[in-house]
């Protein structure tokens, strides 16, 4: 495997450097402490450095030779609300919050990078390092995006990565066109009237329409979309009543939906919106919907994935890059793909064994596949500004 010898001598302070950060956990848009570091780091590294960007995003510039030509690569630093089950001594030091989907290792992997790249030089043009908050629900990637991330700091594309729990350490995998899923929310208030529970003639039962509306919006999937496209209605809340003996007045519903089409999303979310007054209007109550579209699918540009596909066979062997199906998780790195054409690669974070897996109280980021990553974006950026082209 053609892991950078630069880069190979680092991975002991870039370990360092995760297990600091995965200590000191930060979630959306309260990420100070990890954005000073990496400010703090890039400086070091003799980047120009701006702050702010998304409240507590982070993007480092740095340029080489006389190249006008200049890309973005992009690492995520926002920790989830997760009761951290470890006991190593890099555990989660804040109660409740833990980095359980590897974005402590994204960060290190694009400092490690930024470093290697800071001191070789060995590219002509400019490298935007984008360290994004918040791509846990709340979107920091579109926000960098409306306040204007590719007006201050142009890119011809964009790059971004993720680990894979499963994949074997070494190997990567990609694909052109959507590569993870769309991520959509909805609630749901059925209004009816409460009555006593052994009265149910009196009163308009909305626990029996949210039961019927949970059957009902399975269909939307089965029944509405082509049976080709994917597509997923998932109902996650149901809340209703506080007592035995009272039918209540209300229930909400509440979950989320995906797909790889916008078209896909039009289809449900219109579907949902008829199914909800149906049911309403058969069982007599009154129906309230908010729908939110959250983030859109993530979708590789054809080019740019050849060439993520070209850099890392060089890297790591034709065999060693795999042509992966869709996701249904989600990114909101989307949005900077819906901006800018570029590539979402996973890199694989080894087996997925004793709780391993994204979102997991025992999941921890493997530090074997630091150098791995950060050779990654370190070949990436010198093949696409090759001081030749």
């Amino acid at each position: 495997m053609a892991i950078v010898d630069k880069i190979k001598l680092l991975q002991g302070e870039m370990g360092e450097w995760r297990h600091d950060i995965h200590a000191h956990p930060e979630t959306a848009f309260e990420e100070q402490r990890t954005s000073a570091l990496v400010a703090k780091k890039l400086e070091s590294f003799g980047l120009r450095v701006h702050k702010g960007l998304g409240r507590t995003g982070v993007v480092g510039t740095l340029a080489a030779g006389s190249g006008k030509r200049a890309v973005g690569l992009r690492a995520d630093m926002d920790a989830l609300h997760i009761h951290e089950k470890n006991a190593f001594d890099h555990r989660s030091q804040h109660e409740g919050k833990m980095h359980a989907c590897g974005h402590d290792g994204h960060t290190t992997m694009l400092l490690g990078a930024a470093k290697y790249l800071a001191e070789t030089k060995n590219f002509d043009g400019t490298v935007h390092f984008i360290f994004q908050p918040a791509e846990e629900n709340e979107g920091g990637g579109r926000e960098m995006v409306e306040q204007g991330l590719f007006d201050k700091f142009p890119c011809e594309s964009v790059y971004g990565m993720h680990n894979w729990p499963g994949m074997p350490v070494g190997q990567f995998g990609l694909r052109p066109g959507p590569m993870m899923a769309s991520f959509d929310i909805f609630e749901i208030e059925l209004t009816g009237r409460g009555s006593h529970a052994a009265l149910p003639h009196t009163g308009i039962d909305p626990v029996v329409a949210a039961s019927a509306l949970v059957q009902t919006l399975q269909t939307i999937t089965s029944r509405n979309v082509d049976p080709i496209e994917s597509a997923v209605v998932t109902v996650t809340q149901v809340h209703a009543g506080d007592t035995w003996n009272v039918i209540p007045d209300a229930a909400v519903l509440r979950g989320t939906t995906r797909a790889f089409k916008p078209e896909v999303q039009d289809l449900i979310e219109r579907r949902l919106r008829e199914i909800c007054a149906g049911i309403a209007a058969t069982y007599g109550a009154q129906v309230k919907i908010r729908y939110e579209r959250r983030y859109p699918p993530t979708v590789n540009a054809a080019r740019q994935t050849e060439i993520c596909a070209s850099v890392l066979e060089r890297m790591v062997g034709p065999e060693n890059v795999l042509r992966v199906p869709p996701v249904m998780g989600s990114e909101d790195f989307a949005f900077m793909l819906q901006a800018k054409p570029g590539c979402y690669v996973f890199v694989g974070n080894g087996p997925g064994e004793g709780g391993c897996m994204l979102h997991n109280p025992h999941y921890d980021f493997n530090d074997e596949v630091l150098p791995i990553g950060a050779s990654y974006w370190a070949n990436l950026v010198e093949h696409i500004l090759a001081k030749h082209a």
